[in-house]
């Protein structure tokens, strides 16, 4: 099946990845078939430069060529990419807006999972704003900023603050996960800047909203 390419342009290619599918290959013949590899049909130069975790749909942006893939990585790697994800959680959250500042290490013995070390973790910093709240199904719609990339960050994250992300089958407890049939997470807003010495690639913006 066709990877859903949203922009195309001389050293950029963004696609919309369907919840479920892979970003890159994993390890192991059934781990093969992801975003990249099927963008590769189309576009026989992308290289990866970011992910998103399978479960999670949305915005993720490929290189075209290893200079613009070593431009690109730069710019996340300074924190000049703009992520915006959305997310549907457990509970009602009572703040509007705040930040959740708590560091983050690989929780070996249960790997791929993650976990909250505030002796260990690497620094890990989340912005979050509420969108919607609905008393009547006990959930709350919010926006999340990833400040630092860390792996599994939102849905660690959320859920050591007491709103785990519904459908989330790795963190939540088994009622949060029944409550929807994926995980509800979605990188909505990808904001990539201009970059020095490439005139021709101005920054650029887009927007997928969430299909839940």
């Amino acid at each position: 099946m066709p990877i859903d390419v949203r922009h195309v342009d001389a050293g950029r290619i963004v696609v919309d990845k369907p919840a479920g599918l892979l970003a890159v290959p994993g390890r192991g013949e059934d781990k093969q078939d992801c975003a990249w590899t099927r963008l590769l049909a189309r576009c026989p130069d992308a290289l990866i430069v970011h992910r998103l975790d399978q479960a999670t749909s949305g915005l993720i942006v490929f290189a075209r060529g290893e200079a613009m893939q070593r431009a690109l990585s730069a710019a996340f790697a300074a924190r000049l990419v703009d992520k915006r994800y959305e997310a549907v959680v457990h509970g009602l959250i009572d703040r509007d807006a705040f930040e959740i500042d708590l560091p983050l290490i690989a929780d070996w013995p249960d790997r791929p999972r993650q976990k909250v070390d505030p002796e260990h973790g690497k620094p890990s910093l989340t912005r979050v704003r509420v969108l919607r709240r609905d008393p009547a199904a006990g959930t709350t719609r919010i926006e999340l900023e990833p400040v630092t990339g860390r792996t599994h960050q939102l849905r660690v994250h959320l859920l050591a603050i007491g709103h785990p992300i519904l459908g989330d089958a790795l963190y939540a407890p088994p009622d949060v996960v029944a409550r929807a049939p994926r995980l509800l997470l979605h990188a909505r807003d990808l904001r990539l800047p201009a970059l020095p010495g490439l005139p021709d690639l101005p920054a650029l913006a887009l927007h997928s909203p969430p299909g839940f």
